[in-house]
């Protein structure tokens, strides 16, 4: 027959062609697969760069517009019994406007050869076109499709049970969300971010996945419930709310098929129980801190501390020094995360409209430091003391003096001294500090040694030599030394609270 668009009635007899079915790897079957399969018997006449377009599904018609019947990725297969009257590129452009993947054309029917027509519009709009021999019936093409299709969804469903699995075996490990995070970023092969109620990256897999969170904070509030996809530095993103009342969110950047997103909402799911599960745990371990420090202030010290150790850890040996944390909700709450997190060898509680810390001097220090990281925080600091009692009691009023004044850190010592010298002339307290000091300014200004800084300083931590030695960065010897030579040029014994209390008295006075 000569070739052209016509469709004449032929009585047609079909023989059965054996079929290979190949193993697609758990991908699905592309053209060049198809066409690879040689008991087929195809032969590929236009469209090769495009070859490697996956086969959705295989759609029989002889329909001259099958369009309305086309979901797009399907492979349509025609004898073109009735297309005729129309040019070829009329046809082939509707179709490749309806996404069709490819056409495979039956010859030894209507046509013993494919119409150079469609050959040279399928070429001209780079649509793959396949010539299907009589001998091949397309229920074979079919069949090699659907069983490509169902290895692939199968494939997909013991990946998903495998991933989820994995997923749920890091949970129940309780290591922490990081396991996990890193876990699901390995699984669906893509970046992934845990972001805290306020956007705040927790977890990053990989690490340097971290410098999309900054670009994520603007879609969140859209995300307060269920997921949505945006994009972000050229990657599409799935966000994900984790839990039912803002608990947090879950960014995977990367393009997810059916199997990962349904791993990715197996993590969303184990880390909302986690995040739950952690907040319930986290309550209760601060209601339990929180009776251990009343216990702690009630004069029931060796109870208190006994129990602090097995279940928090080991608290320094006294002296102590006392820091109490002021500040609103936000703040306290903040100060809380930080301890948790940076501070290992200290006992902290909230107790009542504040943070108790109790530590050793270099980690009241540390406390202490706390107001310059975080806003609307103040705090107090008392003397180094054996009496938890009492220097909670000194901290707590220098953390209320700190926040009177809107100053990050008041000691109690310089609260103390303020509130005795402003019962004083400022001339006559200046005149006292000038004598009481002068021996020491004269000795420390020949350059022979530093007595001011040195009395101020184990004043401050309340005559405790290791602890201001350390915090002088001497030797505890080098600090007795000092302080008997300030014995002899004042004439004054340190011993006596008196003496130590005018002298504290004079530092305030004349700090210079």
């Amino acid at each position: 027959m000569a070739p052209g668009w016509a469709a004449p009635t032929v009585a047609v007899s079909v023989t059965k062609c054996p079929i290979q079915l190949l193993d697609f790897d758990n991908m699905a079957l592309t053209l060049r697969e198809l066409a690879g399969q040689g008991p087929l018997g195809l032969r590929v006449l236009a469209g090769e760069p495009a070859l490697d377009r996956e086969i959705a599904w295989v759609h029989p018609t002889e329909l001259a517009d099958p369009t309305a019947f086309l979901d797009g990725g399907e492979l349509l297969l025609t004898t073109g019994l009735t297309i005729e009257g129309e040019p070829a590129a009329d046809y082939v452009g509707r179709l490749v406007a309806a996404g069709v993947t490819g056409v495979g054309f039956g010859t030894g029917l209507s046509h013993d050869e494919v119409p150079p027509a469609l050959v040279g519009a399928a070429a001209t709009a780079g649509l793959p076109l396949l010539e299907v021999p009589r001998q091949t019936p397309f229920i074979a093409i079919t069949k090699a499709v659907s069983a490509a299709v169902a290895a692939d969804e199968y494939a997909a469903l013991v990946r998903t049970g495998k991933g989820q699995q994995e997923l749920t075996r890091a949970a129940l490990g309780r290591r922490g969300p990081g396991v996990l995070v890193r876990r699901l970023a390995r699984l669906v092969d893509a970046w992934v971010l845990l972001l805290d109620p306020a956007g705040a990256v927790r977890e990053a897999a990989p690490g340097s996945a971290r410098s999309a969170g900054p670009a994520l904070g603007a879609e969140l509030a859209a995300v307060r419930a269920g997921s949505r996809v945006v994009t972000v530095h050229g990657d599409e993103v799935l966000l994900q709310a984790l839990g039912t009342r803002g608990r947090g969110f879950l960014a995977v950047g990367g393009r997810l098929g059916p199997a990962e997103r349904h791993i990715v909402t197996t993590a969303a799911a184990l880390l909302s129980l986690s995040l739950e599960r952690d907040r319930a745990h986290g309550r209760t371990l601060r209601g339990l801190r929180t009776g251990l420090a009343g216990l702690l202030l009630a004069g029931q010290a060796e109870l208190a501390l006994a129990t602090i150790e097995p279940v928090f850890g080991a608290v320094p040996a006294p002296p102590w020094s006392v820091v109490v944390l002021a500040g609103g909700a936000r703040a306290r709450a903040a100060a809380v995360e930080a301890l948790e997190t940076e501070f290992e060898r200290a006992f902290f509680a909230e107790y009542g409209a504040a943070v108790l810390v109790l530590a050793d001097g270099r980690g009241g220090a540390r406390a202490a430091e706390l107001p310059s990281r975080i806003a609307g925080l103040h705090a107090g600091v008392a003397p180094s003391t054996t009496d938890p009692t009492v220097g909670y009691r000194q901290a707590e009023q220098a953390a209320e003096a700190a926040r009177a004044a809107r100053k990050p850190v008041v000691r109690f010592a310089e609260h103390a001294a303020g509130g005795l010298l402003g019962l004083l002339d400022p001339a006559a307290a200046r005149a006292f500090a000038d004598e009481a000091l002068a021996p020491l300014r004269r000795h420390d200004e020949t350059g022979r040694g530093q007595l001011v800084t040195s009395l101020r300083c184990w004043l401050e931590h309340n005559g405790h030599w290791d602890l201001a030695a350390s915090r002088l960065g001497v030797h505890r010897h080098t600090l007795r030394n000092r302080m008997a030579k300030v014995e002899r040029l004042t004439g004054r014994d340190l011993d006596a609270p008196g003496t130590r209390a005018e002298l504290w008295l004079a530092l305030q006075a004349h700090p210079s």
